[in-house]
């Protein structure tokens, strides 16, 4: 007899409780990493457009410096990618060991750069080198991240033992969130930190110019980022992702990102007395104003018995000792015809203002400057004052604080903005913000505020040592319905560096153009006669036989014509 089988219930097997993730919350480490990623672009962002913006002031032609140091920082990224790649199983390490080199470099970048110019007398190399590092090291940041917070599965997680030997992504296992997202969502997670990377670029890019520029200057402002980046990077990894590292992991991030603060912070309280020592070496002793304006740096030299030197962003503009050279050459020619009623594009300084008022037929002086910090130095400033005779006081002149190009689009339209002269006081032509002004585009505005027998003098840089240049203005000034007569004006006091160009110091010495280049146009198909007026006030160093000289002097380094040059096509190179 078979036995029927009894089934019986199963017992019910008591699992043991899942082991909990020891993760942090998914929002306790999305929020720091993303806020991280922000600051750390956004100081990237500062230090690049530092080197722009410095390189322009100390070498000059801020096309050229910008090209060089975004070409240069974006190669140096790619490279910085790559080199990531071998720190990956040391991410939280590596990562914060990035942030507090790049904080340092980046934050020392600058005086640096300035310490080069000033002592050394060359920059550009230092400028290659700072771009190379800053960028290798920007380069680095998301990878590291990403190896950071997209750890294999089999890691557990910030907290947990072992992730510190984790090489591939940070996803967790089965039913885990990643910290920034899912295992299955690596381009969600790559658009966050991109996205906050992005936003943050955009902000250091504005807190740039509006903020650290104006109010703390670009030594100290660079300064204070690499402060801001260390403490942004080094508290992520020493917080957030501290158990990834090791105890000697963790005592050397904080031993190293303790000396870049104290490095920083040392440097920003002798940053005062670094300027003024780099100073001295560019300037000399004899330093007499230092000051900065919203727009450059203004400073004046000399002794109390001599005349002064002025200096626009470190280029000499006037030299005390000769400028009535330069200034009688640009001016009087000029004013061989009516002059009533003259503008001065430039001549912030108050010098061409004051041959010009040398006339008694001069109704009227209008000047359109940009920085009123320059105008208001040469008023008040005693040295320059009685250099310039006092010509802002002269109620004969009316000062415009104003781009000249946007001005003159105004006044083209105004009747009674019409001119018998106008002066172009401005520095040598060259890839620069005030390249405009040496466009064929403001020559044609500079022509509807011209009266009929209207003169227009120029200063086109020096004939022998930029020929180029020279005529390049030369060949502008024609496009736009000018007839044109080339001059120069050469001379200077021995061992000084005159014009309102840049001295060239390496290797200790000082070297001025030998010349001063300038055309004299008028409207029309007819060259200008080259002379003086009847009533021309009694000169210094020019003749009816100098100016003939000069003009043949120029005429001897003329070749063939070069292409003029507009705003989209500047063509003023060094």
């Amino acid at each position: 007899m078979i036995e029927p089988t009894v089934t019986m219930p199963p017992k019910r097997v008591r699992r043991p409780p899942a082991r909990r993730s020891v993760r942090p919350p998914r929002e306790t480490v999305r929020f720091p990493v993303l806020a991280v990623v922000f600051v750390c672009a956004a100081c990237g962002l500062v230090y690049e457009l530092e080197l722009v913006a410095l390189a322009s002031y100390l070498i000059g032609d801020s096309v050229t410096q910008a090209s060089v140091v975004l070409s240069v920082m974006v190669f140096a990224m790619g490279v910085g990618s790559l080199l990531a790649k071998r720190l990956r199983c040391r991410a939280a390490v590596g990562f914060g060991l990035v942030e507090a080199g790049l904080a340092l470099i980046g934050g020392c970048s600058a005086m640096v750069l300035y310490a080069a110019f000033a002592w050394l007398g060359e920059s550009r190399y230092v400028l290659v080198a700072f771009s190379l590092a800053i960028g290798v090291l920007i380069g680095a940041e998301i990878p590291l991240l990403m190896s950071l917070i997209q750890r294999d599965g089999r890691s557990g997680g910030p907290g947990s033992p072992g992730e510190a030997t984790s090489g591939a992504g940070r996803a967790g296992r089965a039913g885990r969130q990643a910290p920034l997202g899912d295992q299955d969502d690596a381009a969600g997670t790559v658009a966050d930190l991109f996205a906050a990377d992005y936003v943050g670029a955009l902000v250091g890019g504005l807190a740039f110019p509006f903020l650290l520029l104006p109010w703390l200057g670009q030594l100290t402002g660079a300064l204070v980022t690499g402060a801001v980046n260390a403490v942004a990077g080094g508290g992520l990894v020493l917080w957030v992702f501290r158990r990834d590292l090791t105890t000697r992991s963790r005592a050397l991030l904080l031993a190293v990102n303790l000396c870049v603060l104290t490095l920083l912070a040392t440097a920003t309280v002798l940053v005062d007395d670094f300027e003024q020592a780099a100073r001295r070496a560019v300037y000399g002793e004899r330093v007499r104003v230092a000051v900065h304006t919203d727009l450059q740096e203004v400073v004046v030299t000399g002794g109390r018995e001599e005349p002064p030197d002025l200096f626009l962003d470190g280029r000499l503009r006037v030299a005390g000792r000769d400028e009535y050279r330069y200034h009688e050459a640009l001016v009087h020619p000029a004013m061989n015809g009516p002059h009533a009623r003259v503008l001065i594009v430039g001549g912030g300084d108050g010098m061409a203002a004051r041959e010009i008022l040398r006339y008694a037929g001069v109704r009227s002086v209008t000047v359109v400057e940009l920085d009123p910090g320059v105008v208001r130095l040469a008023r008040t400033d005693p040295a320059l004052a009685t250099l310039n005779a006092q010509a802002f006081r002269d109620p004969r002149v009316r000062v415009v604080y104003a781009d000249a190009f946007h001005w003159l689009r105004g006044a083209a339209d105004r009747q009674q903005e019409r001119y018998d002269v106008v002066i172009s006081d401005l520095p040598d032509p060259g890839i620069t913000p005030s390249a405009k002004l040496y466009a064929e585009e403001f020559y044609g505005l500079v022509a509807r505020v011209l009266t009929g027998p209207g003169r227009f003098a120029v200063h086109a840089g020096s004939v022998t040592d930029r020929p180029r240049t020279y005529w390049t203005v030369d060949a502008t000034l024609r496009a736009a319905g000018f007839a044109t007569r080339p001059y120069s004006a050469s001379g200077r006091t021995p061992g000084f560096a005159a014009g309102p160009d840049r001295a060239d110091r390496a290797g200790g010495t000082e070297r001025g153009p030998r010349d001063w280049g300038f055309l004299l146009a008028v409207r029309g198909d007819r060259p200008p006669a080259l002379g003086l007026a009847p009533d021309a006030p009694r000169l210094r160093s020019l003749g009816p036989g100098i100016l003939e000289t000069a003009a043949r002097r120029a005429e001897r380094t003329r070749g063939a014509a070069p292409p003029p040059s507009t705003l989209v096509h500047p063509r003023y190179g060094a």
